[in-house]
């Protein structure tokens, strides 16, 4: 019985880690903001979007440029008015891909 103490204990505070992380376990999508400085006051300015983004694959490969620069250059963007970014993860992160969504003009 004192061996199964060593073993279940790790395993239920990792699970408790996991659910309390607040990303999903088997599938991610999320879109959150990005603090960035200098920003443009006036909202009707926001007349641009452009997007960039990256992907990982198993853990083991990563590829593309989720830049906010690479986000700028695709939408013709300026002056930024705000960022956000967004994230989809399926299973554990096995697939994931990172996106920059830049708005300006």
């Amino acid at each position: 019985m004192e061996k199964n103490k060593f073993i279940t204990y790790p395993f239920i505070a990792l699970l408790i880690a996991v659910l309390m992380s607040g990303c999903g376990i088997i599938y991610t999508d999320i879109k959150t903001p990005m603090p960035t400085l200098n920003l443009q006051a006036n909202a009707d300015s926001q007349t641009k979007a452009g997007k960039a983004s990256c992907t990982s694959y198993v853990w083991l490969v990563g590829t593309g440029d989720c830049s906010v620069a690479a986000a700028m250059k695709k939408g013709g963007i300026s002056k930024i008015h705000h960022v956000d970014w967004e994230v989809k993860s399926i299973f554990f992160g096995i697939y994931r891909k990172y996106t920059t969504v830049v708005y300006g003009e």
